[in-house]
């Protein structure tokens, strides 16, 4: 399933909005335009005359909220995820996230956080549901060791009958561990790598509840100031609680991405999932494709 605000688990198919802190807000851009070279005045004849030049600009200050919300519309080949008689329907899934990231002490942040997402299915409406998520944790960023990622976070599911909140028929309660480390190449293309284990600690129904183990590696690039593209493969072994079950699943997704301004964007997104499970009727294969607009707000 599409979802714009995914957890570190979910490897961010479609944006990396809710899962990464700002570390790097703090550090000032190259200044560009006529008569400055990274950031310095260009040399003169007359330097001598009125001394060593720089060029000084206010601090950028770190905004810890993160106020979302978006509107991903997609087609999905395989509704109820069944390896046969499979059957395609367009889903419209709006979802609000509010995130609140404050820096403890020096690349040690909190996180705490809520989003709600409703699925609606446009054919096949009996499968229209919520899922809600509230999470707390913690995000540890080592620059001196090549800008690894570290979180550890606490995450509460509670999935409802479509929209109705009230209506409740399932929730977990889930620690997820996540690492990660980022390789740039040059100013404009980035590759990250990162391994999760997301683990079910307690559910009110235990035939789905799960653990699930995965890595996963994220390419982007931005092609414009303006316009991006990423591409995520993951591979995910899902491991259940009862039945014996065991699930490999693999992933992969492409998004391309233009923000208008620095608080909405469009995305194109698509991703195609293949699972294999040690009991056949689990298998199945499943794409998605479509768009969203999202708009953002930090401060």
């Amino acid at each position: 399933m599409i979802s714009i605000f995914g957890s570190p688990a979910a490897a961010q198919t479609v944006t990396t909005g809710a899962d990464r802190a700002d570390l790097l807000q703090q550090q000032t851009q190259p200044l560009y335009g006529p008569g400055f070279v990274d950031g310095h005045a260009i040399e003169t004849p007359n330097d001598p005359d009125i001394g060593q030049q720089e060029i000084v600009r206010a601090e950028t200050q770190y905004q810890p909220f993160t106020f979302s919300i978006a509107t991903p519309v997609f087609y999905t080949s395989n509704v109820s995820l069944t390896p046969n008689n499979e059957k395609g329907d367009v889903v419209f899934a709006p979802v609000a996230a509010f995130f609140y990231d404050p820096q403890i002490a020096g690349t040690l942040y909190a996180h705490l956080g809520a989003r709600e997402q409703v699925f609606y299915y446009g054919k096949y409406s009996a499968f229209n549901f919520g899922s809600l998520d509230c999470e707390a944790g913690l995000t540890y960023f080592l620059p001196q060791a090549h800008n690894i990622i570290l979180r550890a976070w606490y995450d509460f599911n509670r999935l409802t009958f479509d929209d109705r909140l009230g209506d409740e028929f399932f929730s977990d309660h889930r620690i997820i561990l996540n690492a990660e480390v980022p390789f740039r190449f040059g100013n404009v293309q980035q590759v990250s790598l990162g391994v999760d284990a997301d683990l079910s600690v307690g559910a009110d129904h235990q035939f789905p509840r799960r653990n699930d183990y995965d890595g996963y590696a994220v390419y982007s690039v931005a092609l414009t100031r303006a316009f991006s593209v990423g591409a995520v493969g993951r591979v995910v072994g899902r491991v259940y609680h009862q039945n014996g079950r065991t699930d490999v699943s693999e992933i992969i997704s492409a998004t391309a991405t233009y923000h208008f301004t620095n608080w909405i964007a469009l995305s194109a997104v698509s991703s195609f999932a293949h699972n294999d499970s040690n009991q056949d009727v689990f298998d199945y294969n499943v794409g998605n494709v479509g768009g969203a607009v999202q708009l953002t707000v930090k401060f």
